[in-house]
């Protein structure tokens, strides 16, 4: 099968083509590699800039590389906004894959409109990017709501062959309107390149690992993890280490990651992603989001491995320090974290998935 994915999340598409190649498969995957992440690409879609000058270098790279982009059986974008242009010309060029080639997926892997409209009506999930409970957060500012957006991302989630959702919270987000055509994949992690390293936490200290990114502070509820975690630090200073990172390149993230043994990340989130799956893969114990409904949604009703939190500054210390006081457990913990993520999100297994869903459609 020749398949095209176009876009980043994480390196969300690098790891599945690399799951798709083993499997057989001829892809090619096309994007800014996630901006300063560095994800791994094809083809590269980097924007250098946004004046005048960059804009048309960048608006005629598009043009000459998806002249290429004819005759696959597949293409995925990551969302109606695959690529650094607006949201207008998005759409344009995905009318053109549409047009010249078998199927086109859509992914549910990000903010989008559905996603917005999900968190604004705030009826399904008892937390969000926006709400926790019944009361809002100042913390994200709605960008999908619009009538470009909207009617963009109505049109192509209208006109693809299937959406794919890659967290729980996506899902339910396109469930009302698109049942029929959607269906929730676990992201891609490919073990075999991440070690597992068993932790022997005894007398050392527990270290905890928190990543960055500049923009999406508060967006992750990595403040709160961050204030929260210092707390913990201060109360048990023999204990405890916090290894702070900020905006890594993707390789390098993922190596200092691997030197930790606890990692942060994801308050708002009912599903691990990317970062605390990747940890969880190495032996890391993830506190974060590991809500209930995820373990259903993956029919998993025996290992359910992540220290999930609430939104709130008093639940995120108590999670912490009862893993302090009990850190005997961690050991435990580690081993069952990484078999979740074997089990449930092995690149090739995911990488099958993926291939069932599109031939399905």
């Amino acid at each position: 099968m020749k398949i095209l994915l176009l876009g980043e999340y994480s390196a969300l598409h690098s790891t599945l083509a690399q799951g798709l190649r083993v499997l057989g498969h001829d892809v090619t995957v096309t994007s800014d590699g996630c901006k300063w992440m560095e994800n791994d690409r094809d083809i590269n879609l980097f924007r250098s800039g946004y004046d005048f000058y960059n804009s048309i270098k960048y608006l005629g790279k598009v043009h000459r590389v998806f002249r290429k982009f004819k005759g696959y059986d597949v293409v995925q974008i990551k969302n109606p906004s695959f690529l650094d242009l607006n949201i207008k010309r998005n759409l344009n060029f995905y009318r053109y894959l549409l047009k010249n080639n078998e199927k086109v997926f859509l992914g549910a892997f990000g903010t989008d409109y559905f996603w917005e409209k999900l968190c604004i009506e705030n009826k399904t999930l008892r937390y969000t990017d926006l709400f926790v409970g019944e009361k809002p957060l100042d913390i994200y500012k709605c960008e999908w709501l619009g009538a470009q957006f909207q009617e963009a991302n109505i049109e192509v989630a209208e006109t693809c062959n299937g959406i794919i959702s890659c967290l729980y919270e996506y899902y339910k987000a396109y469930e009302p309107y698109y049942k029929n055509k959607l269906d929730y994949i676990p992201l891609p992690i490919n073990t075999d390149l991440l070690s597992y390293k068993e932790k022997r936490i005894q007398k050392d200290k527990i270290k905890f690992f928190i990543g960055i990114q500049k923009l999406k502070t508060k967006l992750k509820g990595t403040d709160l993890l961050l204030e929260e975690v210092m707390k913990i630090k201060k109360a048990y200073p023999q204990e405890v280490l916090v290894n702070k990172v900020t905006s890594l390149p993707w390789n390098e993230y993922v190596k200092t990651m691997s030197e930790s043994d606890v990692i942060l990340d994801q308050v708002y989130s009912y599903t691990p992603a990317m970062n605390g799956l990747i940890g969880m893969a190495q032996g890391l114990v993830l506190i974060g989001g590991g809500e209930p409904e995820i373990y259903e949604l993956l029919k998993e009703s025996d290992n359910h491995p992540i220290v999930n939190v609430f939104p709130s500054k008093e639940d995120i210390h108590i999670k912490l320090e009862e893993l302090i006081q009990n850190r005997k457990s961690i050991p435990e913990i580690s081993y069952n974290s990484r078999k979740f993520v074997e089990q449930h999100h092995n690149y090739i297994k995911v990488a099958q998935q993926y291939i069932d869903f599109w031939n399905s459609k």
